[in-house]
């Protein structure tokens, strides 16, 4: 298992991307990575968009008391809201600063926006938000995955293989 010892935090709150955030965690976890799921309030059951429910297992503010070695952002309709807490907009920060992996798909760029982390960056993103990413100074590419350093990004479910391929290679390489 190439990630046994890692720590992966991944962020939840209601109305997430089922597969965006179930099919990265149990990925991970294959590999032997532990996965923290980290909300708006510790034990408490997040539906996504289609029905799955995620628990989280610790706060956003708990969370930031961590070490984590990566981070995983969700799309769906959650990163609107994820976005809005200080505590995960500082965790981000603190991850792009320290260079650690951080993983975004579709509506997740939200979040990275909110950070202030994509001047200068290539990425990419669900079209809908292509906008949103080149007005916050990053180089928008319509591709599967793009990896710029510990910045991995994808676009929507189709491209979950291509995105956990490359997420896994810079975790196993940090």
């Amino acid at each position: 298992m190439r990630l046994t010892g890692k720590k992966v935090l991944s962020f939840i709150h209601h109305d997430f991307e089922d597969l965006e955030l179930w099919y990265p965690i149990l990925r991970l976890r294959e590999e032997g990575a532990q996965v923290d799921i980290a909300g708006e309030e510790s034990g408490v059951e997040y539906i996504g968009k289609y029905g799955v429910p995620a628990t989280s297992d610790l706060t956003y503010a708990q969370a930031l008391g961590n070490e984590y070695d990566a981070v995983l952002v969700p799309g769906g309709w959650a990163p609107d809201k994820i976005r809005r807490f200080p505590e995960v907009l500082q965790l981000v920060r603190r991850m792009d600063e320290q260079q650690k992996p951080i993983g975004q798909i579709c509506h997740a760029g939200w979040v990275l926006i909110s950070a202030d982390i994509l001047t200068g960056r290539k990425v990419t993103s669900t079209p809908g938000i292509k906008d949103d990413m080149i007005n916050a100074g990053a180089e928008w590419f319509d591709e599967s995955v793009v990896v710029d350093g510990h910045l991995v990004s994808s676009r929507r479910p189709p491209d979950l293989p291509d995105y956990l391929r490359e997420f896994i290679k810079v975790l196993e390489n940090s």
